[in-house]
């Protein structure tokens, strides 16, 4: 397969391998009917069936099929056979912007074009509720022409992925582009986290050089949390205070969209036709002689999975929220247990319960349950997520959703924690 010349079910010719990661390599292609170069990417299944990457890979698929613009790698086909899958891409030709980049700083103009292109991009994403959540210049490539290219959708996520809180809560990104609320793992809105990664990328085409950088990853972090950094003078003024307000650090305040594209210097030069060029959605892009996957028995245990970021930054040097509230001050609080999912789940039915509280929304290992009458600050609800880090080892999220912060303090301190004695085997940070 791997050999120049190997032809992919009498539709593809393979080329030379132009990269690989651990469990994809991406080949030049030829489509044998209609002669043009295209890009193919295959991913081992074995490999991604044995690290639990199944959902992922299945998402990156449905999200490319998608999001179908000018400026983003267009997935043409999806073929498999029974140890392989093959996504038959657009070819960019001019390969990464990163390799311009590392060279040096762009000029204004050009810096400008491939941002302008990364926002329409990015923005039509975004009205498809799609989140890209790993945007860089190795993530952006050109063609044969210099357009700019979204690709990688491999940690995208769907408005639909959301938690009851309408939030993206999966920890996941390249350290030195990701926002700061993805960070703290609160929550946050997947529009203004790609829109603060976007500001990262137009500050690395302006200057050369990364905004947030810093060999120790805690002092990185401290920098994205507070913003701290410097934009040369070189940099003109109006660009200066556009990233001021993208890499704002908090998403609340931060410029939208909208905001970015009637901004003045962003205006400048553009080409609005392609702007608004967008293209109809299509039918899903599935092709194979057998299915991805085997078929499975629905598993209606399964809890939410941990990935290695995430299990990296519970650990109390990681976690920066100390820098901005006490512990006896946080909405959210986490668990340890070796007990099963369910135990957990009833307990805490249990409890609402015993406080009288209405249990509200279920959702797979979720659960909100509310307060009926009203605080200060209107009904307090509590929401609670389990994750699974291990067989019959289970991380406990329990979060203060809305209601009054002190009435929360006070169910947690008195009620919550005493009556999960027997349930948890360590409380986070303690």
């Amino acid at each position: 397969m791997e050999n120049v010349g190997n032809v992919l079910m009498q539709k593809y010719e393979f080329g030379k391998m132009l990269g690989q990661g651990n469990f994809a390599k991406v080949y030049h292609g030829r489509d044998i009917n209609s002669g043009h170069n295209i890009a193919i990417k295959v991913i081992d299944k074995e490999k991604v069936l044995k690290v639990g990457l199944i959902d992922q890979t299945k998402r990156e698929i449905s999200v490319m099929g998608m999001v179908k613009h000018p400026n983003i790698v267009q997935l043409y086909e999806v073929l498999a056979t029974k140890t392989k899958i093959y996504f038959a891409m657009e070819y960019a030709k001019g390969g990464e912007l990163f390799d311009k980049v590392s060279k040096g700083r762009l000029k204004e103009d050009v810096a400008r074009k491939y941002f302008q292109q990364l926002i329409g991009a990015v923005d039509f994403c975004h009205t498809r509720g799609v989140y890209h959540r790993d945007l860089k210049p190795e993530n952006l490539l050109l063609d044969e022409y210099g357009n700019l290219k979204v690709t990688d959708f491999g940690l995208s996520a769907h408005a639909s992925c959301t938690r009851l809180d309408g939030l993206l809560h999966t920890t996941c990104g390249t350290p030195a582009y990701v926002a700061p609320e993805v960070i703290s793992r609160k929550g946050y809105d997947g529009a203004k986290a790609d829109i603060w990664s976007c500001g990262v990328v137009l500050f690395v085409l302006l200057t050369g050089q990364l905004p947030f950088n810093d060999s120790n990853i805690i002092q990185m972090y401290k920098k994205i949390s507070k913003a701290d950094y410097k934009c040369p003078n070189w940099v003109p003024s109006e660009a200066r205070r556009l990233l001021k307000r993208i890499l704002d650090p908090n998403p609340v305040t931060r410029i939208s969209m909208k905001k970015i594209m009637e901004n003045s210097w962003f205006k400048k030069g553009l080409d609005t036709k392609q702007m608004e060029a967008t293209m109809e959605k299509e039918t899903p892009l599935v092709n194979a002689d057998k299915p991805f996957f085997e078929p499975k028995k629905p598993d209606f245990t399964r809890v939410s999975s941990f990935n290695a970021f995430d299990i990296i930054s519970l650990s109390s040097g990681f976690d920066l929220s100390g820098l901005f509230v006490g512990n006896d001050q946080r909405d959210e609080v986490k668990f340890t247990s070796t007990k099963p999912a369910s135990d957990i789940i009833s307990k805490m039915e249990e409890i609402a319960t015993s406080l009288k509280m209405e249990v509200g929304v279920k959702k797979g290992w979720q659960l909100n349950f509310k307060r009926p009458s009203e605080g200060r600050n209107g009904p307090l609800s509590v929401g609670v997520e389990i994750f699974e880090i291990a067989s019959n080892f289970h991380l406990v999220e329990v979060t203060k959703s809305c209601g009054d912060a002190l009435e929360y303090q006070k169910i947690l301190k008195n009620y919550i924690r005493p009556a999960l004695q027997e349930i948890v085997w360590a409380w986070h940070g303690e």
